[in-house]
């Protein structure tokens, strides 16, 4: 079938006699229109009507509904956004080449290379159809990233689901990783990274956060415009159905408990074999130079695709709308208008080259057909078989809705919440006590292996894959001559976020970042994801407003800009507003870009060989609240978080990139294995080293950097730490890197045998009343690998 041969079968329907056109509406101006089951509220009606001066049509309504609402529009957020634009340094655009405000962020890495990424929500689709709203958020990041002109190389994700123990955690699991998996390993992309969390503020609320990372050079960037008057507007990929009317910009707009807002309509159907033809199809046309203008369909589809590229253009836009392929020939034009089918890709042609973007379009079998043309009218107009049923200013769409100030306020539950501190929880007063809480923390769902998870995804699949979880931070090989390559870490903390939202989100970054100079890289960008509750609750709206500020300043002091990201809000968990347990903890998710000369070079978590000498960098303090200890042993959230120090940060991860780049005069690397430590303190990152490869270690907490006891030394959560393992004839360039940016630092121990064998300076004190703490490796790899099956399988 050629690419623009109608398809008598689906062809649509002609409308009623009597369709909602622009005319009619100007003449029934006091008919009524069901913008509050589209979830606009009276206020935006009205402004609506003011805008075009009449009332808006059906088709208009439906744009209107689906492009103002918060999952598109950032109303309720990007006054505070702007807070990252305008934080951002000259020396910090030094590599940003496309920045905020496109479908991706793309950075400069060297040797003519870019690269596009960037994380999105899919939540609340995940929770009303689990297996379908991950994997179609998997589908949606992808194709953003495809619509830099990029080739998509690698997936993460970022999951949190509700409490293990509730009956409909299953469900939302096993759905949630199936899709993740499924759609990604179809593509063929490896998932290199993330987290998974269990806790019960997600319980109604799961939050399943995608990112995807492309590769280009740096001519091949494309933007999402179009401008050109004449040029052809063509909508190609999978046909336009009913699955997903709404879906995404509505659905994760409101919030589903009694006495709110709520909206379920059904979740998009994705196709992962149509996406991956869909891959090369738009690799092929860029390499043939055929696109001046393209943009993905997601959220709110055709409505956002016109309206946007429209709206960056330098003109205006008419579209024919009966000229959309439809799977479903009843659908009316606000559903096609709103309709979130996956798969679709929109782009802007030149006439004199739509022959040959149509043999390209033929050549991967992919259906295509031009709906319209670029026009100098400034315009979005939209005609269904003749009748002129949209005509609106593209601006006013998909730039210009409403910016609300939201009000917002400290909550009044906060500095109790503050109070609880940690000081009064019963810590350990014997060895055996400390060792049972050190395995029950290790083992806890959150802390224990997720390979039940990342063994249902393809690490390796493209061969470009250096380092994938459980090390710090996945590693993609970009440059197969030179090895070049990039570094990706996500991370959040939402107990840190709680305790204190701008602590919390500076956390976020500061881990992330750690992460991935504890591999090697050189950090250079950001991309983040925030996740909260409804922006109607000022308790709520308060830690989205501190946590972007607190990001923004930290992002300013690190040197790392954002480069995009997403806003999912109304994250609302409980039933009634201003309780502390009303919204989930409120989940910034922050990835850091870092870039290698030679991913070869990248330093896994755990050590492989026995007699190296294991170095601690960083000093420890008594920082206990809101820890794994407190939730594992006592279950129980309350207090500060841990002080973030960037200056401390940015000098370790000097340190750690400096000795990755070091090898020794025998031409061995310096650094053998390397690994943050973050959740779980130093006891989790023992563990994880030792078992990564199955060799033991012997420590000695007396050399840890830091005036603290052995429980407080095990499991603080005090950032800007890490461990090395080297040669021990490199402790004294590992000494002489530290000391050089005043970082502190501790020989702590030697890789070897199958236990991990511990002693300190007080319970732990090898002689007198202490005893050393030795955990079996065997046992310890048991009980971490057996966690989630044992609650999934």
């Amino acid at each position: 079938m050629s690419a623009v041969e109608p398809n008598a079968v689906t062809e649509p329907a002609r409308p009623a006699d009597h369709p909602d056109t622009v005319a009619h509406a100007a003449a029934t101006p006091d008919q009524a229109m069901p913008y509050r089951e589209l979830g606009l509220k009276d206020e935006e009606y009205d402004s609506i009507k003011t805008i075009l001066g009449r009332r808006p049509t059906a088709a208009e309504l439906a744009m209107y509904s689906v492009m103002w609402s918060e999952h598109c529009s950032y109303k309720s957020s990007k006054l505070h956004l702007r807070q990252f634009g305008e934080k951002t340094t000259p020396e910090m655009r030094e590599h940003l080449l496309v920045g905020m405000g496109e479908n991706a962020g793309v950075v400069d890495i060297g040797d003519g290379w870019a690269v596009t990424y960037k994380v999105e929500s899919h939540n609340h689709p995940s929770f009303v159809e689990p297996y379908q709203g991950a994997a179609t958020g998997v589908g949606g990041i992808v194709r953003d990233i495809i619509s830099m002109g990029a080739r998509p190389v690698a997936v993460m994700d970022q999951l949190r689901f509700g409490a293990v123990d509730h009956p409909d955690t299953a469900r939302v699991v096993h759905g949630v990783v199936a899709g993740v998996g499924g759609y990604g390993n179809c593509l063929g992309l490896p998932n290199i990274g993330g987290e998974t969390e269990f806790d019960p503020s997600y319980q109604e609320n799961p939050l399943v956060n995608a990112l995807c990372v492309g590769v280009l050079r740096h001519e091949d960037i494309h933007l999402a415009n179009a401008s050109g008057a004449g040029n052809q507007v063509v909508l190609f990929g999978a046909r336009t159905g009913g699955d997903g009317i709404g879906g995404a910009s509505i659905l994760a707009s409101e919030s589903f408990e009694d006495g709110m807002p709520a909206k379920r309509p059904s979740v998009q159907v994705g196709d992962p074999f149509m996406e991956k033809v869909l891959i090369e199809c738009c690799l092929d046309l860029f390499a043939s130079d055929l696109v001046l203008g393209i943009q993905d369909l997601g959220a709110a589809g055709i409505s956002c695709a016109t309206s946007e590229l429209a709206s960056n253009g330098d003109g205006g836009m008419h579209v024919d709308l009966e000229n959309v392929l439809l799977r479903d020939p009843t659908l009316t034009a606000g559903e096609i208008l709103m309709s979130e089918s996956q798969e679709r890709m929109m782009a802007v042609v030149a006439p004199d080259k739509l022959d040959d973007f149509m043999a390209v379009i033929d050549k991967w079998d992919v259906e295509a057909s031009v709906i319209g043309e670029v026009n100098g009218s400034g315009r979005l107009t939209i005609d269904h078989f003749g009748e002129r049923i949209v005509d609106v200013d593209p601006r006013t769409v998909a730039h210009e809705g409403p910016a609300y100030d939201r009000p917002y306020a400290r909550p009044a539950w906060q500095d109790a919440l503050n109070a609880d501190t940690s000081d009064a929880l019963a810590r350990p007063e014997t060895v055996a006590e400390l060792a049972e809480q050190v395995r029950a923390v290790v083992t806890s769902p959150n802390q224990a292996s997720a390979a039940w998870v990342t063994d249902q995804y393809d690490r390796f699949v493209r061969g470009a894959t250096a380092l994938a979880q459980p090390d710090d931070a996945g590693v993609i090989r970009v440059d197969e001559a030179t090895g070049r390559g990039v570094a990706i870490a996500t991370d959040a903390n939402g107990r840190f976020t709680k305790l204190d939202p701008a602590t919390g989100a500076a956390q976020a970054l500061a881990e992330s970042y750690r992460n991935v100079c504890t591999v090697g890289a050189r950090p250079l960008a950001v991309t983040d994801c925030l996740n909260f509750g409804s922006p109607e609750d000022p308790d709520a709206m308060w830690q989205l407003v501190e946590a972007i500020t607190g990001l923004a300043d930290a992002c300013r002091e690190l040197g790392v800009p954002v480069t995009g990201g997403n806003v999912s809000l109304y994250n609302s968990h409980g039933k009634v507003k201003g309780l502390p347990d009303s919204s989930i903890n409120p989940t910034p998710v922050v990835g850091v870009l870092g870039v290698m000369d030679d991913v070869r070079r990248a330093n896994p978590s755990g050590w492989q060989e026995e007699g190296l000498a294991i170095i601690a960098l960083g000093e420890t303090r008594d920082e206990l609240d809101g820890s794994a200890w407190t939730r594992v042993v006592h279950d129980h959230l309350g207090g500060l978080p841990p002080q973030v120090d960037l200056e401390a940060e940015a000098a370790l991860g000097r340190v750690l990139v400096a000795l990755s780049e070091v090898d020794l005069p025998d031409g061995s690397r310096l650094v053998r294995a390397a690994h943050d430590l973050s959740t779980g303190g130093l006891a989790q990152s023992l563990v994880d080293a030792c078992l990564r490869f199955g060799v033991g270690a012997a420590i000695d907490l007396a050399a840890l950097p830091g005036d603290v006891d052995d429980f407080t030394a095990l499991l603080s959560e005090s950032g800007a730490r890490a461990l090395v393992a080297v040669p021990e004839g490199a402790l004294p360039a590992v000494a002489a890197a530290a000391e050089a940016e005043g970082v502190t630092w501790g020989r702590l121990g030697t890789t070897g045998g199958d236990m991990l064998a511990v002693t300190g300076t007080d319970l732990l004190a090898d002689g007198g009343s202490g005893r050393p703490l030795v955990l079996d490796l065997d046992e310890l790899r048991a009980g971490v690998d057996a966690t989630l099956p044992a609650l999934f399988d």
